[in-house]
């Protein structure tokens, strides 16, 4: 195992690092005795199904000098919603957590991007570090500070941008982590590739591959974004959503329930890319390529059973439509993003490649 490598998020509000590498978990005690001004009361927020990772991290925390306390989140999607919020702020009120503490977040993009948002506005802002066990949350919702919680009418629609002191991604957790979360982390990977580093999906074509390399470069992309747009005031950062304007409709229009969220991206890609060779020239070997990839790394190329309906009215409460449009991340060509205002029957010849129709 190659050993543990950093890359820097230079945020305008805070930079901070994110450790690659392998038992990062057993280090987390170590590794916040460095930071000054931590009190010793830590909240360790963590998903209900990663019981023995958040008894590695308490040991370590109580190593080190720490008093923490273990606060579960249930599993899933539906935990990223108001009513778990406010169960999860009451928990770290009665747990005498101070300005002087932390919080933890152990899991997937549903803890990181919940216990962010608590952290965020809890005591107005208590210290933040990442421990992501999903390869989606490790490539992705862990870096650029980004937190939130869904509302019914969509996703992400109530949330701030926080950014953590640290990020410790323990590869390790990897290897527990059932296939159908890996190939979901892997449709943001091969996002990175389309937008940023074609030469990132030459290296998912093999049949081995190097996870730290992966994560690293996935990092050094989004760092790189966020340290021009951290708001999302200037565009830039919005190149980050290609495949996320059809991938959140097709979510709520699911109900959160039938598709995990690399696999509405991976669909909301190939919406996104059938309309970049439509509307922005971009080869047609360009979608060949992305559908390859999907196939090799078993996503879905068509959705079942989506009420069309419902997708249109999820379109028209995305969080990123302005005066009456939805702004798409399209792509001139391979690593070459642009934002484009899409004509509405664009919109539905597009949809139709990935809707399945059938009884």
């Amino acid at each position: 195992m190659n050993p543990t490598c950093s890359v820097t998020v230079c945020a305008d509000s805070r930079s901070y690092p994110v450790w690659i590498g392998s038992g990062l978990l057993g280090e987390v005690g170590p590794r916040l005795s460095a930071h000054c001004g931590l009190g010793t009361r830590i909240a360790l927020v963590a998903d209900a199904a990663l019981r023995s990772y958040a008894e590695e991290v308490q040991a370590s925390l109580a190593k080190a000098g720490f008093d923490s306390v273990i606060l579960w989140v249930p599993p899933g999607e539906g935990s990223k919603s108001l009513s778990q919020l406010g169960l999860l702020l009451e928990k770290l009120a009665e747990s005498r957590i101070d300005r002087k503490g932390a919080l933890l977040a152990l899991g997937g993009g549903v803890v990181g991007d919940l216990a962010g948002f608590a952290a965020s506005i809890f005591l107005r802002g208590i210290a933040l570090f990442q421990l992501p066990t999903t390869l989606l949350a490790m490539v992705d919702s862990s870096v650029g500070g980004k937190t939130g919680v869904n509302l019914p009418q969509g996703k992400n629609l109530v949330g701030t941008f926080y950014q953590p002191r640290a990020i410790l991604a323990d590869l390790q957790a990897l290897s527990t982590l059932p296939e159908r979360e890996i190939r979901a982390g892997l449709a943001e990977v091969i996002k990175y590739g389309m937008i940023a580093d074609p030469a990132l999906l030459s290296t998912l074509d093999k049949s081995t591959l190097d996870w730290q390399a992966i994560v690293r470069r996935s990092v050094e992309i989004k760092a790189a974004v966020v340290a021009e747009d951290e708001r999302e005031m200037t565009g830039r950062r919005a190149v980050l959503n290609f495949g996320h304007t059809a991938g959140h409709a097709l979510e709520a229009a699911l109900g959160y329930r039938t598709l995990v969220h690399g696999e509405a991206v991976a669909l909301g890609m190939r919406v996104a890319t059938l309309l970049s060779q439509r509307l922005c020239g971009l080869p047609e070997s360009a979608g060949a390529l992305l559908d390859r990839l999907l196939v090799h790394h078993g996503l879905p190329r068509t959705a079942e059973a989506v009420p069309l309906d419902r997708l249109r009215e999820a379109l028209l409460v995305d969080k990123k439509r302005e005066q009456e449009a939805n702004r798409w991340v399209l792509l001139r060509a391979l690593g070459d993003p642009a934002l484009v205002d899409v004509p509405e029957d664009e919109i539905e010849r597009a949809l139709a490649l990935i809707v399945d129709r059938s009884e």
